[in-house]
């Protein structure tokens, strides 16, 4: 029975509003707990991971280093992630593969927190920690493709960019979560911190995810996977056995490589906040570590609304033209931002902090959903969506690696750093500006006309 009613049309415009805001909201809540768990890793690398895992090196930065190149394993393994659950989630449904992601994200991130340190089990310790990040790094790579399609597959029309926007707040949620946890923390004697304190917020993730998977139990499947499925039924068995990724780069290749161009600026650009600010204040300046974990906290908070209102401008206006105004926005505070951190201005570092994170992330994060769902047709849209986010991940997750390479050969010195991040918002404002205009496109038809011309 329960099947019956999962599947059963909404029969008021009423009904299809509410499931709608439903689809939103449970977006949030779990892509909120699946990026808190990806969240507390990044910032448990810049500030204690190279002190417990990789502790035999004389200078701190090295660590730093060792535990960023474990960062960097779960980006490897979230393009295999995103094509594991794309196929699953075009071939038989979003829920299944978001509730299962979930679960791979919570227990692996409580795993984490469990673990003894080099000092206890040796080499054992960052073995461990490898294998966990690469699970952390599967499940997030089918993560976001799905939450994003539920949201805007269920959204009205002429809502989709503004309803698409909710798993990215639910990214910023996250964040805040994350960053403020361990902001508490790091207020403990290094002794405290470095014992146990540091467990915390991994071991907190428990009750996350059981609120997590208490409200994605209750999805249904979105309109248009049912209305595709129907559709399927009706086709050859040829047709049935495609495979989504095939279909995908015979029919939408043009558009996947610009949306990995898109994601690939963003990614790149978002990181300098996320932990490259982080390790650059915390080696090379005289802001404290609490400072700037409270910068990240208060932008990350301000971008719960931006996320909504560029989703909800790109309605209007087009998502080129929300997308263009972040890529631009990014390009510009890309020097000003490691200038600031280097003048040891507290102030002006949270300045920086909103502007860069609240406008110009916001502004093309925000739209990501909306825009990446609009490109591909509802039969390969998990699949396209995944890679297009996913893939850049692998270059996107070396990124903290590099830049504290980069900071270490340089002795501190971003200028390196930030001309790269230019660079990469310059190429995703080029993709922007060559994508094609979305926000009026019939979703259902996507990819079906050139399909029925043969």
């Amino acid at each position: 029975m329960a099947e019956t009613s999962s599947t059963a049309p909404p029969a008021t415009e009423r009904e299809r509003t509410k499931l709608a805001q439903r689809a939103a909201v449970a977006s949030l809540v779990g892509t909120a707990v699946e990026w808190y768990d990806y969240f507390i890793f990044g910032t448990a690398s810049a500030l204690v991971f190279g002190k417990l895992f990789f502790p035999n090196n004389a200078d701190p930065i090295i660590g730093t280093l060792s535990a960023f190149a474990v960062f960097g394993v779960g980006f490897v393994a979230r393009p295999v992630g995103g094509i594991v659950f794309g196929h699953f989630g075009d071939k038989f449904g979003r829920k299944a593969a978001l509730i299962t992601t979930l679960m791979m994200m919570g227990i692996s991130t409580f795993l984490i927190g469990l673990l003894p340190t080099t000092k206890d089990i040796g080499i054992w310790a960052p073995t461990l920690l490898v294998v966990l990040r690469l699970v952390q790094g599967f499940g997030v790579g089918g993560e976001w493709g799905g939450a994003s399609l539920v949201a805007v597959e269920y959204a009205p029309e002429n809502k989709r960019g503004a309803y698409g926007s909710f798993p990215q707040i639910g990214n910023a949620v996250g964040l805040v979560f994350s960053t403020s946890i361990f902001a508490l923390v790091s207020l403990l004697p290094d002794d405290a911190l470095l014992s146990w304190g540091w467990r915390v917020p991994f071991l907190l993730s428990a009750v996350l995810i059981a609120v997590g998977l208490f409200i994605r139990f209750r999805l249904t499947e979105t309109p248009a996977f049912q209305a595709a499925q129907e559709r399927l039924e009706q086709q050859s068995a040829d047709a049935k056995e495609k495979m989504p990724i095939a279909e995908l780069f015979r029919k939408f290749k043009r558009p996947l490589l610009l949306a990995m161009g898109m994601r690939f600026g963003e990614a790149v650009f978002g990181y300098i906040i996320l932990t490259i600010g982080l390790t650059f204040a915390t080696n090379y300046t005289k802001i404290p570590r609490t400072d700037v974990l409270l910068a990240s906290t208060i932008a990350a908070a301000l971008a719960i609304y931006t996320y909504y209102y560029f989703g909800k401008l790109s309605d209007r206006i087009g998502r080129r033209a929300v997308f263009i105004i972040g890529s631009v926005v990014g390009t510009v505070v890309a020097f000003p931002f490691f200038w600031i951190l280097d003048s040891d201005s507290i102030l002006l570092m949270y300045v920086i902090y909103a502007v860069a994170y609240a406008i110009g992330v916001g502004a093309v994060y925000g739209v990501e959903p909306a825009f990446f769902s609009e490109l591909f047709g509802t039969k390969v849209r998990y699949t396209g969506i995944s890679l297009a986010a996913q893939i850049p991940s692998i270059l996107i997750g070396l990124w903290p690696l590099a830049s504290t390479a980069l900071l270490a050969a340089t002795h501190g010195d971003p200028w390196p750093i930030a001309l790269i991040t230019a660079i990469s918002t310059l190429i995703g404002l080029a993709c922007a500006v060559m994508a094609p205009e979305t926000n009026k496109s019939d979703m259902a038809r996507i990819g079906e006309e050139s399909e029925e011309a043969r």
